[in-house]
């Protein structure tokens, strides 16, 4: 079992930046990649960022060019540095976790971006 515990997100006007964490703890040595997804009113839960363990990374053509992800493995947590954020960008955020064979979600936490 892994388990994730996100940073508070909160509320931001547009143009601004906000960061987040996720703490992973457990069988932490079967973790692999972690992501970032999201998930607007009405709509599907998106892939936003992902980066395994070597550092390779993935974006969501929405957020490329303005939110990085990065690890820690020491500590096992993973960022989301969001900047020059949009209202569209408005979602519940949830951190996501890959073993070998399983995926663990983090409760998510609310990121708003006001016009």
């Amino acid at each position: 079992q892994v388990q994730l515990v996100e940073s508070r997100g909160g509320l931001v006007q547009a143009g601004g930046s906000l960061r987040v964490s996720c703490a992973a703890s457990g069988s932490i040595f079967r973790l692999n990649a972690m992501g970032w997804f999201r998930q607007a009113p009405g709509k599907e839960r998106e892939l936003v960022a992902r980066i395994t363990t070597s550092g390779r990374t993935n974006y969501a053509d929405s957020v490329k060019g303005r939110f990085t992800i990065s690890r820690d493995n020491h500590n096992n947590t993973a960022y989301l540095q969001m900047n020059s954020l949009k209202p569209e960008d408005t979602a519940v955020y949830y951190c996501r976790a890959e073993t070998g064979t399983l995926v663990y979600w983090g409760q998510g936490t609310q990121v708003t971006v006001s016009s």
